[in-house]
This record gives C-alpha cells, structure tokens and sequence, in this order.
C-alpha cells in the first residue's frame, strides 16, 4: 500500500513538472497611460535612475531600500544597485540604450527573490499636446519562472506595480507641467 501510495505521488510529480515544462517561459508585460505634458518634460524622469526614485513604485513600496549608484549620473551606463524586503527584492538596473526625448532601455538583474534577466523599456509617444508613457519588461523566466507562472499571476501583480508607478508618474509630471 505504501509503495502504491508513493508511486502515485511520483507519477503526479511527474505529470505536474511535464506539465510546467509545456508552459510558456518568455513573457512580456506592458502598460500604458496619457501624460498630460510634452515628451520633455517627462524624458528626466525616465532617464535619470535617482529621478526615477520620484515615482518608482517599488520605492513607495520599500521606503528603506538600499541603493548604490555608479556610473553617470544620467544616461547610457547609469546604474543603480539594490537591495530591499521581499516586495522590492535586491538585484541591479542598468541604462543600456537611449532614445533621447523617445526610449530608454533598462537591463534590469533581480538577485532576490530569484535570478532573473530582464529588459525594460520606457517609451514616450506624442498624442497632441499630450505623451503617452508605455512600460514594458520582456525576459525567458526559465523553467523557475514557468513553475511560479503555475500558482502566481504575475502577470497582473506586475501590471499593478506598473499602474501605480506610471500613476506616480503622471501625478508628479502633471504637478510641475
């Protein structure tokens, strides 16, 4: 009875890591919102890893983070080095690509919770005297990532993280414009 009872355990284990191996492993999460200001005048904040602490959702999450800069102050080669409580995680995140007054892409490295590379993007797009700020992140999550996809909606736990960041942003652009 007991090695019946086990083997139906490893015929289920089998089934259910077969079944997280099938699973999609590159994903791509993107939000969107219109910025009431010109393109100009929302670039600094995107551009610029210590102005981004402004609206950074993570920082209002984890209002004790600790960070480290190196590199420029702005631009190509900014990075900023992290470490927070279980909500932030620690990891690091890099400027790599510029697009003046359009894109910046951003390698992000998470340490903690788990190992992951990552590519962020910020993109300003004009809608008559408005912007369009879209957020988007695009990585391979690897066969750990596909096996927390199964129990958690990453997907929109993410997606709220970048609502309420975009939120901030307009918030305080909007104040100033």
């Amino acid at each position: 009875m007991l090695k019946a009872a086990g083997l139906a355990v490893l015929v289920l284990l089998v089934a259910f890591l077969g079944y997280v191996s099938t699973r999609e492993g590159k994903f791509k999460y993107v939000r969107s919102d219109l910025i009431q200001a010109p393109k100009d005048k929302i670039y600094p904040y995107i551009s610029d890893l210590k102005l981004g602490a402004q609206w950074s959702p993570y920082e209002k999450a984890d209002p004790t983070m600790k960070k480290s800069f190196s590199g420029p102050e702005a631009g190509v080669g900014a990075t900023m080095s992290f470490e927070g409580n279980d909500q932030s995680g620690s990891g690091k995140i890099e400027i790599v690509k510029l697009t003046p007054q359009e894109t910046v892409e951003l390698k992000l490295t998470m340490i903690k919770p788990m190992h992951a590379e990552n590519l962020v993007t910020y993109t300003l797009t004009s809608e008559g005297d408005a912007t369009r700020f879209t957020w988007s992140m695009e990585g391979d999550g690897g066969f750990m990532g596909k096996l927390v996809h199964v129990f958690i909606d990453v997907e929109k736990m993410v997606g709220d993280q970048f609502v309420q960041g975009i939120q901030n942003l307009k918030a305080l652009v909007e104040a100033k414009n």
